[in-house]
């Protein structure tokens, strides 16, 4: 728990909470480290069927701690060892979704496979404000998913989208009552548990394909991600983001 990710198991259902609601649940390198454990664990035990993913308070999570991100090298490492750890995952995943879920809160949602959303949801991927580039092979899953036209919109406009249109475009699986929303994940991932397992698995895996596309997708989104974080663009995005100003890009 001193991480900001607490650990809850109930009858084969491994819950990762994410709790720093005081910031929105932004991620720090410690908070992908314990994640990275957590479906590490899950993955080896035969008796765990399933993980559910929530974010603690009012928003689900609100993407790199952008302080502790820059601080040095161990943040980018973490984050990217853990989208390698969701996307390879081999259990169902389901989420519950409130408030804010911001740059990997959404981009990890492609990699799970029962996402539910409060109406107060909101998913953005803003990398490119920021002079970087989508990762967790969202840059694949975005366009697949949403249709290009909308992926667009995301990842180009960085534009948000709300609850509704995220349940019509696919990003989600249903919309749930903010109070409900954890009790009826749990219910659905106690479904899943209750299904064949070796029937599961396989259908899960021939509905997810062969990973190798996806995967290479996010090693070349990771390569072209650290590059950009040295560019002069990313420089000037973050201090204008921690100075509170917009950002002035130059086209030279």
């Amino acid at each position: 728990m001193s991480t900001g990710i607490e650990i809850v198991e109930n009858e084969g259902i491994l819950e990762i909470h994410i709790d720093r609601a005081e910031k929105k649940n932004a991620l720090t390198a410690a908070m992908y480290g314990a994640m990275i454990a957590a479906l590490e664990g899950a993955s080896a035990r035969g008796e765990i069927g399933a993980v559910l993913i929530a974010g603690k308070g009012d928003a689900f999570c609100a993407g790199n701690d952008l302080a502790d991100f820059i601080s040095g090298p161990e943040g980018a490492a973490a984050a990217f060892a853990f989208i390698r750890a969701i996307a390879l995952f081999d259990k169902p995943i389901v989420a519950a979704v409130q408030g804010l879920a911001v740059g990997v809160g959404t981009t990890m949602l492609f990699h799970c496979d029962l996402v539910y959303a409060a109406p107060d949801a909101r998913f953005v991927m803003p990398f490119v404000n920021l002079g970087i580039v989508p990762e967790a092979g969202s840059s694949l899953l975005a366009p697949a998913t949403l249709g290009y036209a909308k992926a667009a919109a995301m990842l180009l406009l960085g534009e948000p989208m709300g609850a509704e249109a995220a349940d019509a475009a696919g990003l989600v699986t249903a919309l749930v009552p903010g109070g409900e929303l954890l009790a009826h994940a749990r219910a659905k991932a106690g479904v899943l548990m209750a299904k064949p397992p070796q029937a599961l698995m396989a259908t899960r895996r021939l509905m997810k394909g062969d990973p190798a596309a996806v995967v290479a997708r996010i090693d070349d989104e990771a390569r072209v991600f650290r590059s950009a974080m040295q560019s002069a663009e990313a420089r000037e995005a973050f201090t204008a983001f921690f100075e509170k100003r917009p950002p002035v890009f130059h086209r030279d």
